[in-house]
């Protein structure tokens, strides 16, 4: 068993993190993700809550790393062409790990093993070099291009080629027939003038059964006659073994016809007949310790064996098995994306802007909310998309428009849609272009139990303050009709220099609202004292209908309300003359 690859090779491969990246991770709050739809989207991908809750841990580790990004959108563009690929990895991996976690090889080392664990090393080692060979074979002729697959298949390939384990496979297969034949054992003991046993050594394996009898039959007889004691140990044939019968293991039994004493060892596939010596000499104690000595014997044995199959395991193979999550990951979103994109919903495969300068940029083309999929395939309607950019003029958005008239909906659909980017996952959009962003961060209404303390303003402000301090200038930071619960004035005031100081630090932000005036007062070409990249982003509206596209313009404000006004007839003309 020596010689079995140690090689520094080895490496953990990731489908999820790539090596060789200096890439800083932060996590997005839980609060975000359910904010952006995202609880409920892995309820909808599938219904174990085990699975959830590590696509949720997934989705929310984000890095603005470049070329992390690039990394997952490619895995997961190989995973989604290649199904049956990744539906026999998942079933190999499976396999292996469930050997890793309840075969022999999960005994602590302490343990005392015997023959069964022998066998059953052998027999789970034969299992996993079958895997290897399977997954070995499902990698080698794949059409993947991903640097992340690549890099497994060479890992494979490695393990397939290198480590020892052509003499693993070699060495194993040998192991194996010569346990299929292992039918007896010969020990030899050592006897004081007492008849004691001094000492226990292994002969022979043999792979043959002892089936004749009187060998021990005779054993008293012989011990017992100074003529029958011999000068040398070698057999000479005059010696009988009985083997047990199988109803005979484990129990003692007495012939009272012939004396003889039946005694079945520890272990199952070794029993001994022995005959019964006179009581008080000590020669009962032979048994005993013909007992504990094979079992020592054989238990050391098994032992180192298990310890070098143990490390070569450890060493090859059982980190690939910590890939089950990362590739259950990204097949449940391509599962997810494939059967929506049968139905006609548009999906694209996010890409990164090329340049070593970092500059907010975005292009984002018909885009929409994963939350309108159902809506729209219950009602059998056509989902409104929209286009919108950052950079360094258009970086933070006042986004103004009627109640119920979609803000929320578009200010949740940019958010969903850098999460899904940078973790690989093909977009709900026509065409997506972006620079990573390091965290995203929401201020959507809290729950009334969540503001008892401090009040609804008092929460809102704190919660604000945290916010802003947490984010940098590569963050994405999301508000959803922030300040709106207390008066319009009070709102107003802190809203004006939350909204200065977010443009000064450079955040990309959206800011829906129904505060008009905060608006129009800061995208008004003559106020000086703000930054520039502050823009006022509308739904547009006409008759009185919300049309669910946002356009670049100046609030419609009262306008909007006239027109409102005019279709219900609540203007002071119609309302007289209604009189």
């Amino acid at each position: 068993m020596e010689g079995y690859g140690t090689s520094d090779r080895i490496k953990r491969v990731s489908l999820i993190r790539p090596a060789g990246y200096d890439a800083e991770y932060k996590s997005i709050s839980q609060v975000t993700m359910h904010d952006l739809g995202f609880d409920k989207l892995c309820e909808a991908l599938t219904d174990k809550k085990a699975e959830q809750t590590a696509l949720l841990n997934t989705l929310s580790s984000i890095t603005d790393s470049p070329e992390a990004a690039r990394y997952r959108a490619d895995v997961f563009e190989d995973i989604y062409n290649n199904p049956k690929l990744c539906d026999q990895m998942i079933k190999l991996l499976d396999k292996i790990n469930f050997l890793r976690d309840y075969g022999v090889f999960r005994k602590r080392n302490d343990d005392v093993p015997g023959i069964w664990d022998l066998m059953h090393s052998l027999e789970e080692m034969k299992e996993y070099i079958g895997y290897v060979e399977a997954m070995h074979s499902c990698l080698e002729d794949a059409p993947i291009r991903s640097e992340g697959l690549c890099e497994l298949r060479d890992h494979i390939e490695n393990i397939y080629n290198d480590y020892g384990y052509a003499a693993l496979k070699n060495d194993v297969a040998k192991l194996k027939a010569s346990t299929e034949a292992l039918k007896s054992v010969t020990v030899g003991i050592n006897l004081n003038q007492r008849f004691e046993a001094e000492s226990l050594g292994l002969i022979s394996i043999n792979s043959k059964s002892f089936t004749k009898s009187n060998v021990i039959g005779e054993f008293y007889d012989k011990i017992s006659g100074k003529d029958h004691i011999r000068d040398d140990a070698d057999w000479n044939g005059s010696m009988k073994f009985r083997q047990v019968k199988p109803e005979g293991l484990n129990i003692e039994k007495h012939n009272e016809e012939t004396g003889e004493f039946v005694m079945a060892m520890r272990n199952p596939l070794m029993a001994a007949h022995l005959a019964r010596v006179p009581e008080g000499d000590g020669s009962g104690d032979i048994t005993r310790y013909m007992n504990r000595e094979a079992d020592h014997l054989i238990s050391n044995l098994v032992k180192n064996i298990r310890e070098t199959l143990n490390k070569y395991m450890n060493l090859s193979i059982t980190d690939v098995t910590e890939l089950i999550p990362e590739l259950m990951f990204y097949i449940r979103f391509a599962d997810y994306i494939r059967k929506l994109s049968d139905k006609g919903f548009c999906f694209s495969k996010p890409r990164v802007f090329e340049g070593a300068s970092f500059s907010h940029k975005m292009e984002a083309r018909g885009i929409y909310n994963l939350k309108l999929i159902n809506h729209a395939i219950e009602n059998k309607s056509e989902i409104v998309k929209n286009d919108i950019d950052f950079d360094e003029d258009k970086l933070l958005y006042l986004l103004t428009g009627a109640n119920r008239g979609g803000k929320t909906t578009i200010t949740q659909a940019v958010g969903q849609l850098f999460v899904l980017a940078q973790n690989g996952i093909f977009v709900p959009a026509d065409s997506f272009l972006y620079e990573p962003v390091d965290c995203v961060y929401t201020h959507f209404p809290a729950d009334e139990d969540q503001t008892m303390d401090l009040g609804r303003l008092g929460e809102e402000c704190k919660r604000f303050r945290e916010l802003y301090f947490d984010a940098s200038d590569k963050s994405l930071l999301l508000l959803n009709e922030t300040f709106s619960t207390t008066s319009f004035e009070e709102g107003y005031y802190i809203a004006y220099d939350s909204v200065r100081a977010i443009a000064e630090k450079g955040i990309r932000t959206i800011y829906n609202t129904h505060m008009h005036k905060l608006a129009f007062e800061m995208t008004a070409d003559d106020n000086s004292e703000l930054p520039k990249g502050i823009k006022s982003l509308v739904i547009r509206s006409g008759e009185g209908n919300v049309s669910f596209k946002i356009a670049m313009a100046k609030p419609e404000g009262m306008s909007y309300a006239r027109t409102i006004a005019d279709k219900y007839g609540v203007t002071y003309e119609l309302l007289s003359k209604e009189r």
